[in-house]
């Protein structure tokens, strides 16, 4: 069975997006690209902004917040070194994007947006693409979620101060946490791994994202 047009024009506008935005970049792990190659991004964001989805750039979806650019939800990702066991916590369900590749790519993932709005479109499309291994939590993300604890990684897809104390102790001893570190404009990509009870921090360069807001977090 052939592809239509369109759908034809959107795997070739992925494959493009992959092999000069994120393998281009340095991402070397196969199973990711091939992953992000499949995604359909363009359901992710606004329809107004479809034609955008493959850009090398962030776009808003709402709610003053993004969906981040390819090559970063990428290095993230690749950051989290998955096997395809893991149970991963995101903070920042956002518009599910991260969740579907985070789903591709290990075995549960437990994802928490505070915007309701967000997180019932997330949710409506993650469903409609068959993942069923997402759960998707409204709440403060820096609290963690405690019931589904003790998780093996941990993705942050928003801008914090440090790594929230909750969510670290809810990571498991060698487990591996990720995101964005500093103020409220910069911050510096941050990939720990936590060693008796202690995060050992390597740092993977600048960034910029909204803020991460919640009692361990920025302040509304």
């Amino acid at each position: 069975m052939g592809y239509s047009p369109e759908e034809d024009y959107l795997r070739n506008r992925r494959k493009r997006m992959v092999d000069l935005q994120i393998r281009g970049r340095g991402v070397k792990d196969e199973k990711l690209l091939s992953v992000m190659e499949k995604i359909p991004r363009h359901l992710f964001v606004p329809e107004s902004l479809r034609d955008r989805a493959y850009d090398d750039c962030p776009l808003p979806i709402g709610e003053n917040q993004t969906i981040s650019q390819p090559y970063i939800v990428a290095l993230m990702t690749e950051a989290l070194s998955l096997t395809g066991k893991e149970k991963v916590l995101e903070l920042g369900t956002g518009s599910g994007y991260q969740a579907a590749i985070l789903a591709e790519l290990a075995e549960k993932v437990i994802t928490i947006e505070r915007i309701p709005t967000l997180a019932e479109r997330a949710e409506k499309v993650l469903k409609e693409l068959g993942y069923e291994n997402v759960r998707v939590i409204t709440g403060d993300g820096t609290l963690g979620y405690e019931e589904e604890a003790p998780y093996d990684r941990v993705i942050i897809t928003a801008a914090t101060p440090d790594f929230p104390p909750p969510v670290v102790e809810q990571l498991k001893e060698g487990g591996v946490i990720v995101g964005p570190l500093g103020g409220a404009f910069e911050q510096e990509l941050v990939r720990g791994v936590k060693k008796k009870g202690r995060v050992e921090k390597t740092f993977l360069g600048g960034c910029r994202f909204v803020k991460l807001l919640g009692e361990y977090g920025f302040r509304s």
